[in-house]
């Protein structure tokens, strides 16, 4: 946690053109000018298309199976920003009204150099709409598909293994083991510096560190047969979102805590963030 907001890192966020920093209760006379999000401080993802795992839920005779792959296709550019909204930005937000306080273990943390932690599906929701009254765009959550899309050649994905047995359901325990001892939660739980964690070709940072990336998917249960066919139309279930980062997870939508929050199996996120994507047009 920080507890200081440094004059070097207010310079940062101004040349940055980034919102204004305000730390709430511990900096009173603290304010930067805010302003609109310059070009720069979005990268734009060419049309293409990309394959992954469906993040739904699917059970053959009521057992977990592997789902489906899907492909998809993206016809038009995609507007992104290139890094995770910031603390500093965060505070402007509920300093603005625009958005619910953090909990007390995050609330102090006003760096405009870090990105905000501890928010829920809704506070990011609240933070896309306050942001676009601000800059007159209209900015959202992506899909999960989006995320797949932007994050280009640094997305990697869990292997998956299909082992259906109702006889002896040990099998599938054994291979949702492989599949979890493939996933290691963060060495380093604390938020870094923006770039920390690498950028990819597109110029987006940090795609895969330790803040997992709420999206706008909603959980899925598909029901399939003996043959694998639909037994039913698929259950969609917007209570609880899909997270994006280095393996998709499902969070409760109104979450902040991944570990208290975090409805499939496994690891959970390390934290939980927010990057936004911009309509254009």
């Amino acid at each position: 946690m920080r507890m200081r907001t440094t004059v070097s890192a207010i310079t940062r966020l101004l040349a940055a053109g980034g919102i204004a920093a305000l730390a709430l209760g511990l900096y009173p006379g603290l304010h930067v000018a805010a302003a609109q999000a310059p070009e720069e401080l979005l990268a734009t993802i060419a049309p293409g298309q990309v394959e992954y795992y469906a993040t739904a839920e699917t059970l053959k005779n009521g057992m977990p199976v592997v789902p489906a792959r899907i492909s998809a296709s993206f016809s038009q550019p995609l507007q992104v920003m290139k890094r995770l909204v910031s603390q500093a930005e965060y505070a402007q937000c509920v300093q603005e009204k625009g958005c619910r306080p953090l909990h007390k273990n995050h609330r102090n943390d006003v760096a405009p150099d870090l990105p905000v932690v501890g928010v829920s599906w809704l506070d990011a929701t609240d933070y896309a709409k306050w942001y676009s009254e601000r800059t007159g765009s209209n900015y959202r959550l992506p899909t999960y598909g989006e995320w797949v899309h932007v994050a280009g050649e640094v997305f990697k994905e869990d292997q998956r293994i299909d082992i259906y047995d109702p006889d002896n359901p040990a099998q599938r325990w054994l291979a949702e083991y492989a599949l979890e001892s493939q996933r290691k939660s963060a060495a380093d739980p604390f938020p870094k510096p923006f770039g920390s964690f690498g950028t990819n070709q597109a110029g987006v940072q940090d795609l895969g560190g330790n803040v997992w990336e709420w999206t706008d998917t909603c959980h899925v249960r598909q029901y399939l047969d003996e043959d694998g066919k639909s037994m039913l139309p698929p259950t969609e279930n917007c209570g609880i979102r899909v997270v994006a980062g280095s393996h998709h997870s499902l969070i409760t939508d109104f979450m902040r805590d991944p570990k208290a929050g975090a409805c499939s199996v496994g690891i959970p996120p390390t934290n939980l963030g927010i990057r936004l994507v911009r309509d254009m047009g």
